[in-house]
This record gives C-alpha cells, sequence and structure tokens, in this order.
C-alpha cells in the first residue's frame, strides 16, 4: 500500500465533490441526517486533525489533544462536540480548516518509516491488530470516501 497515495487521494475526493458547490448550498441541511455539507467538512476537518494527533503519537512527545479528546468521548461524542465547534464558522473557514490538517497529515505521514507505518497494535486505542496503514485506509480513505458520496446524492438530488 502507498500511504502517501491513500491521503493524496482521498484528499482529491473531498477537493472533488465540493469544487463548485455554491455558497448558498454548504448549509443545506439532508446531508447525512441534519447535517449540511459544511457540517460533514466540519466533521471531516475534526478526523484529519485526529490523523495529525495520530501521526504525531508515533514521532514525537507533540500534544494530541483532539486525541485525546476522541478516546475520552468516543466516536459519536466526539462528532457532536466537533461539529458543534465550528457551527458558527463560515464554510470557508471550516474547508480551510479541512485542508490545512490535511496538507499537515500528508507532511507528517512523509516522516514515518514504512516499518512504523506497518507496525501492528501501533494505535492500541484502534485495536491491537491493527497498524497505521489499515487506520489510514479504513478510518480516514474509506472514512471520506464514504461521506463524498453522501455529499454527491445530496448534489444530485438538490441539482447543486
Amino acid at each position: 500500500m502507498n500511504a502517501q497515495d491513500v491521503l493524496y487521494y482521498g484528499h482529491e475526493t473531498v477537493k472533488q465533490v465540493v469544487q463548485d458547490l455554491p455558497e448558498s448550498a454548504w448549509e443545506t441541511p439532508g446531508v447525512v441526517g441534519v447535517w449540511s455539507v459544511k457540517d460533514v467538512l466540519a466533521h471531516l476537518a475534526s478526523f484529519e486533525q485526529l490523523l495529525v494527533d495520530v501521526l504525531h503519537s508515533l514521532q514525537d512527545d507533540t500534544p494530541t489533544p483532539t486525541l485525546d479528546r476522541f478516546i475520552s468521548l468516543g466516536n459519536g461524542r466526539f462528532n457532536d462536540v466537533e461539529v458543534a465547534e465550528r457551527q458558527s464558522w463560515r464554510a470557508a473557514e471550516v474547508w480551510q480548516a479541512y485542508e490545512a490538517a490535511a496538507q499537515q497529515a500528508q507532511t507528517l505521514l512523509a516522516q514515518i518509516p514504512l516499518t512504523e507505518r506497518r507496525r501492528t497494535g501501533a494505535l492500541p486505542w484502534y485495536g491491537a491488530e491493527y497498524d497505521l496503514e489499515d487506520y489510514l485506509a479504513y478510518a480516514n480513505y474509506g472514512h471520506k470516501r464514504e461521506h463524498c458520496a453522501q455529499i454527491g446524492v445530496f448534489r444530485d438530488q438538490t441539482k447543486q
């Protein structure tokens, strides 16, 4: 697996699905339940920041507040808190946060040796049988693809 490509193509998928989306459509609910495109992107931005913390946790002693919050709150509560925290942000601010974290994740991943990326159990909170590349494939790439498909359906249904 080429982990750099996985991150790159996941990010490209997100960019493509929101490309040319009218500003008025960013806050229309109904993409995922009551979430709008902006809310879905806020959710993805929080998970991208989570990935930054995960990558830091494998390389250095940088504080990992997003990872710590994810572990303490659990997935469902983490989603609610993170999206609510960005509720007052403009769509452009949400996009900038997502994109900055995605770029930082690419940079950090490049610094992690292949042996560390494939070390089973490196993320004990994710599962002792998994490695970083598993996390990237399932929790990052797959997660983005799922939400991008939902945004795509929303765009088709609303002709956005």
